[in-house]
């Protein structure tokens, strides 16, 4: 039997509370997002501190008197900003006008497999001169078509939750023009995971119809080989608009891959992979590769130089593996724990070279050094089949 609905109003200025009974804020509204003909439930907004947090729906497991509880695990303590697609329950719907009525409040619920919680109810009033009137309460579809959304905000409301690989598939199948639409209201983290899954061509064609601001604010939400990637496909008057526009320390590393040809490990690598000094612990080593925006592949290793440790460091001194990290002390330095057998390649070697020595070797990730042995970067085995499989692959690898 499914839980009762729970109106919105008794929800505010509860506590927001955590697995062990501790206070993290209090509720101030309900995050929505259009489904269908109504609206479904993404999560809750709370006060922490001076801030505005969004803790998802799928944290909380009970809501009653004593306040809203949630599940175990830190809380994303990033301020809110709202998204294209999104409604605040409170902020944007409640006071609306309906016929002689407006909204009061509104319910939400469980649905029946309990995945995902909806708006089931609508709370309306008449406003007298003197005071309110008690409300009616209706089902929501009685008050849905007051709410309605443009076909793009249902297409960017259903594609929050795909992963961008089925978000590019979704793009794909629509007409050229709604699609340009829908990419306006992507945000730029949506949009860079989106062109990272595109072929090419498609992925050149959506920028071209970007905004040079805009446009270069996305690439550097971008890994920065995959943006390399993609303004090596531009014409030069666009690439260098584009790199001129960006911060110079997100350009900067772009501008040294593209100075390598495409298909050698200069051109493959990734400018951006965990290098930390030898004197480091395994600790601090395990704090970094725990890094949620860090790709799984390139958490995968750390490599040890000498001062700098940002790309070009100092001279390379070898490679630790996670699993290796794992096994050694929290107290033991890299130093006395890195593998200084795996040789470096150079930037000029080849692609068909760079595919046979991660193969050969099992690797998930090489170094790249220069000729005066610093690291310059990572070649990972995810660039390599990017450039070794056939132009298309992820769209047919959709279709199964």
């Amino acid at each position: 039997m499914s839980a009762p609905p729970i109106f919105v109003s008794r929800l505010v200025r509860l506590p927001l509370v955590d697995a062990d009974d501790g206070l993290v804020g209090r509720v101030q509204d309900v995050v929505l997002t259009h489904s269908g003909g109504g609206f479904r439930v993404l999560g809750v907004l709370a006060q922490l501190q001076r801030r505005r947090i969004f803790v998802n729906i799928a944290r909380i497991t009970d809501i009653d008197r004593m306040g809203v509880h949630l599940r175990g695990g830190a809380v994303d303590t990033r301020t809110y900003q709202q998204r294209p697609g999104e409604e605040l329950a409170i902020g944007n719907l409640l006071d609306t006008t309906i016929g002689s009525e407006v909204l009061t409040d509104l319910s939400i619920q469980a649905g029946p497999d309990q995945g995902f919680w909806y708006v089931t109810q609508a709370a309306l009033a008449r406003r007298g001169p003197l005071r309110r009137r008690p409300p009616r309460v209706v089902p929501w579809s009685e008050v849905a078509s007051h709410f309605t959304t443009t076909p793009e905000l249902t297409e960017v409301a259903e594609m929050r939750d795909l992963h961008p690989t089925d978000v590019a598939s979704r793009l794909r199948a629509l007409p050229p023009a709604r699609q340009q639409r829908v990419v306006a209201l992507l945000d730029d983290e949506q949009v860079a995971d989106l062109l990272e899954e595109l072929p090419e061509e498609e992925a050149v064609r959506i920028v071209e119809r970007l905004g040079v601001e805009r446009a270069a604010h996305i690439l550097e939400e971008m890994e920065p080989d995959d943006a390399a990637d993609l303004l090596a496909d531009l014409t030069e008057a666009d690439r260098s608009a584009l790199l001129s526009e960006m911060r110079p320390e997100e350009s900067t590393p772009i501008r040294r891959l593209l100075a390598y040809d495409e298909n050698t490990a200069g051109g493959l690598m990734t400018p951006e992979p965990v290098v930390l000094s030898a004197t480091a612990t395994v600790a601090e080593a395990q704090a970094h590769v725990r890094q949620r925006e860090l790709p799984s592949v390139l958490a995968a290793q750390v490599f040890v130089t000498q001062p700098p440790h940002s790309t070009p460091t100092g001279r390379y001194l070898g490679v630790i593996g996670f699993q290796r990290l794992l096994r050694e002390l929290p107290s033991s330095t890299l130093g006395d724990c890195v593998d200084d057998k795996l040789e470096p390649v150079l930037t000029d070697l080849p692609l068909k070279d760079v595919a046979e020595r991660l193969a050969s070797y099992d690797l998930l990730a090489l170094p790249v050094c220069d000729a005066a042995g610093r690291l310059v970067g990572a070649v990972t085995v995810d660039d390599v089949l990017d450039h070794v499989l056939p132009e298309g692959w992820r769209r047919g690898a959709n279709r199964r």
